[in-house]
């Protein structure tokens, strides 16, 4: 089978230049195109020449309408708004689209998944290795303790992300809230201040910090009366979420359209 053709949204950013760097390296794919919004100083570059690997002659674009026409995926690190038009697109072309776009609106969410009628799609929070299967040893461990055991997701980010919580920190919380059977939107607590009385029985906590250039640190706290059990991952730097999306693209491949995860890519869905 020939390489895989890949092009990368935001491919001027930190994300989109890791991207560049190990579709490059990786056996079986190939960088044939990279998107940038209109009026973006990188349009025109040369994308190895911006990732720090030399030229490779393929050139930053703002269109994605022809580009999508001579690719066989896209991988999409950028804005909710932009994540749905290109979804729409993928849709159209009957192309993988690997998703790692957050803070997303269940309207927006919805739209992705009525694209996933047509394209092949894998979205999700993270597309870490470490943090999908933390998800799963999470929702193992939030099923096998009751309720006694109080639940904290602590995260903390670089000062310039714009979402809270994470996208991270909701898989996870997802995750225990699956494990526990409830819905997170019922049991989750985003917000405290002031006299906010005692902590309500079965709830999970959200903490969210922001400072320096944090790329994403994770823990699920849950605590008991006499014993706290503390699960984590820490991601130092950006590669790790290149390496789970260029793994996703590749594993989606000749797949039939739908809404995938990364739990479906890593075989460790129920």
């Amino acid at each position: 089978m020939s390489a895989m053709k890949l092009a990368i949204v935001g491919a001027g950013g930190r994300m989109g230049r890791a991207l560049t760097r190990l579709v490059h390296e990786t056996e079986g794919c190939e960088v044939v195109g990279g998107l940038e919004a209109a009026g973006s100083p990188f349009i025109g570059q040369d994308m190895g020449e911006l990732a720090g690997i030399g030229p490779i002659g393929v050139a930053v674009e703002a269109e994605p309408l022809e580009l999508f026409t001579r690719i066989d995926g896209i991988i999409d690190f950028s804005t909710p708004e932009t994540s749905v038009k290109l979804a729409e697109l993928a849709a159209q072309a009957r192309i993988v689209d690997i998703i790692g776009t957050t803070g997303c609106s269940p309207e927006q969410d919805a739209k992705i998944a009525a694209a996933g009628r047509h394209a092949t799609i894998v979205k999700s929070g993270n597309m870490s290795l470490g943090v999908n299967l933390l998800a799963v040893i999470a929702r193992k461990v939030a099923a096998a303790l009751d309720e006694s055991y109080d639940i904290e997701i602590v995260e903390m980010h670089h000062r310039n992300k714009v979402d809270a919580p994470s996208g991270t920190a909701l898989l996870l919380g997802e995750a225990v809230a699956a494990g526990r059977q409830v819905a997170l939107r019922d049991a989750s607590v985003r917000v405290r201040d002031g006299h906010t009385g005692a902590r309500e029985k079965g709830t999970i906590g959200f903490a969210t910090l922001r400072g320096g250039s944090v790329i994403g640190d994770h823990t699920i706290i849950f605590a008991g009366d006499s014993e706290r059990i503390e699960l984590g991952h820490r991601a130092e730097n950006r590669d790790v979420f290149a390496r789970g999306a260029v793994k996703a693209a590749l594993w989606a491949r000749g797949r039939k359209p739908g809404l995938y995860s990364m739990t479906d890519v890593l075989g460790l869905s129920d």
